[in-house]
């Protein structure tokens, strides 16, 4: 019988970890199966226990030098010339014991969850400990090893030769998986981000389109810093409707970077709780009307693994799992009774955030319809060619 979702997951996803300080923290995958399996949301016939990749799978798209530097840095091997070619030994992405064996462990949890939907197992698959999308062909970035969301693209369009659509919400550009398809008519990428112009890593420009037969298939939103929820989801809905309508994918591709809310330390972002479930329910209800449900989802960035990361990420189970529909009221008491002595700060208690968790914006109108023309401009040609074929 073919599950409504599935979940992978493994503790070992949090042994890709830099070091004690840093902000990439995959604790947060723990406390958001923790939330789930405290509201008997997740069942064990529901979780998947991930494999790790092979050097073949993931030189799908990465050099076969840069995996093996990675392996060499893993075992403290690398000159240190050599690591800085290759973007590791940085101070984002620090070198950490078994590096290679931890990322290859994300990788794999991905590749679970497309292999979980395409043999129909499934018909929707989130693998939280996924979402790395700044790595590039031979080098790291942003805190990313490996691309695992390129490498699943890339590994459905030689299985099974699907035309995908990756959906990126995270507060950073997406700009691994895009270069890496820049080129590639089958895979259209969307990425809605906060503009380079004050956040890691600068790109994600709207003239950033795509490059011959892909040109057309690349498409991206910067919305401004202070962004807040109707601005945000607004730009989402219109262009991920009209981008799906025009694309036609056979299966999507969600990163689901948690880092857009008010809480999140890395970003400048004025949201709340409130995008991340009208996120999600896109995302199924378009994945169901174009794609027969196929849907894979991958968690990202996200660095307030407390406040934010668990309930946005809970969220997504729920819409895969749920039909659609979001948790609403009251965190279960037992997740809170768990966590709070070892939480720096006070966790929340219910769902939704209230509105006045932050100051009001004083430019809102302006920003506003800023976001709203990048969107209107971002989707003139998509609208002048249905014009044409009218």
């Amino acid at each position: 019988m073919t599950n409504e979702a599935s979940f992978v997951y493994t503790e070992a996803f949090k042994n890709y970890k830099f070091r004690d300080n840093h902000p990439f923290n995959q604790k947060r995958v723990e406390l958001t199966y923790d939330l789930l399996k405290s509201m008997n949301a997740l069942n064990d016939q529901q979780i998947i226990t991930p494999r790790v990749a092979s050097d073949e799978e993931i030189a799908l798209v990465h050099d076969r030098k840069y995996i093996d530097a990675v392996k060499r840095a893993s075992d403290n091997k690398l000159a240190q010339e050599e690591s800085l070619e290759y973007g590791i030994g940085t101070e984002d992405t620090p070198i950490f014991e078994d590096m290679h064996q931890a990322a290859a462990q994300l990788v794999g949890g991905t590749l679970t969850a497309v292999d979980a939907v395409l043999s129909g197992q499934t018909k929707r698959a989130l693998n939280l400990g996924g979402g790395l999308h700044h790595g590039f062909r031979r080098k790291a970035s942003g805190f990313c090893i490996y691309n695992d969301a390129a490498i699943a693209i890339q590994y459905i369009r030689e299985k099974f030769d699907y035309k995908v659509l990756y959906v990126d919400t995270d507060a950073h550009h997406g700009d691994g998986v895009q270069w890496i398809f820049y080129d590639d008519p089958n895979v259209c990428t969307l990425s809605i981000h906060e503009t380079g112009r004050y956040l890691f890593p600068g790109t994600g420009n709207i003239n950033e389109r795509g490059h011959n037969d892909g040109y057309g298939t690349s498409f991206n939103i910067p919305i401004d810093a202070f962004t807040e929820n109707e601005s945000f989801l607004n730009a989402y809905k219109e262009s991920l409707t009209e981008i799906t309508e025009h694309f036609k994918p056979d299966i999507i591709v969600t990163q689901n970077g948690a880092d857009a809310h008010v809480y999140d330390p890395l970003s400048h972002l004025c949201c709340t709780m409130e995008i991340y479930e009208g996120i999600p329910k896109l995302a199924y209800q378009l994945a169901n009307e174009y794609c027969d449900g196929k849907w894979v989802a991958l968690g990202g960035g996200g660095y307030d693994i407390w406040r934010v990361v668990p309930r946005a990420w809970a969220q997504i189970w729920s819409v895969a799992n749920n039909h659609g529909k979001t948790f609403s009221g009251s965190v279960p008491k037992r997740w809170l009774d768990q966590w709070q002595n070892e939480s720096p700060v006070n966790l929340p208690t219910t769902w939704h955030d209230e509105s006045s968790i932050y100051e009001p914006i004083p430019r809102k109108e302006e920003i506003t319809e800023k976001n709203a023309i990048l969107v209107n401009k971002l989707l003139e040609p998509i609208r002048n060619e249905q014009k044409y074929m009218l």
